[in-house]
């Protein structure tokens, strides 16, 4: 976090708390999405950037542009399934976690 605030970052067992709360966030959404019934057009599209965004977080601390794309991606392709909004709410406060892209 900010070390001129003397705030550090939290690890748990040498790992990312951050990285931690993503991989937790797109299991629980990919679930979520598996046992859905509902086919969708974008399914796809949603499944596949969901286990882009598990393998960024299984490789340590992934770029944050990657991030916000995927959630953009998921955004779009699950926005208008209700039953998935609070699994999506999570993915993007997970991703919130790493703070905002580089400006350009």
């Amino acid at each position: 976090m900010l070390r001129s605030l003397g705030q550090r970052r939290v690890t748990v067992d040498d790992e990312d708390v951050r990285v931690a709360a993503l991989r937790t966030a797109v299991s629980r959404l990919r679930r979520q999405l598996a046992v859905l019934p509902a086919d969708f057009p974008d399914r796809a599209i949603a499944e596949a950037e969901l286990a882009d965004l598990a393998a960024m977080a299984g490789h340590g601390v992934p770029e944050v542009p990657r991030l916000r794309r995927s959630l953009l991606l998921i955004a779009g392709a699950i926005g208008s399934v209700s039953a998935l909004s609070p699994g999506l709410t999570e993915v993007r406060h997970a991703v919130e976690l790493f703070g905002d892209p580089p400006r350009r």
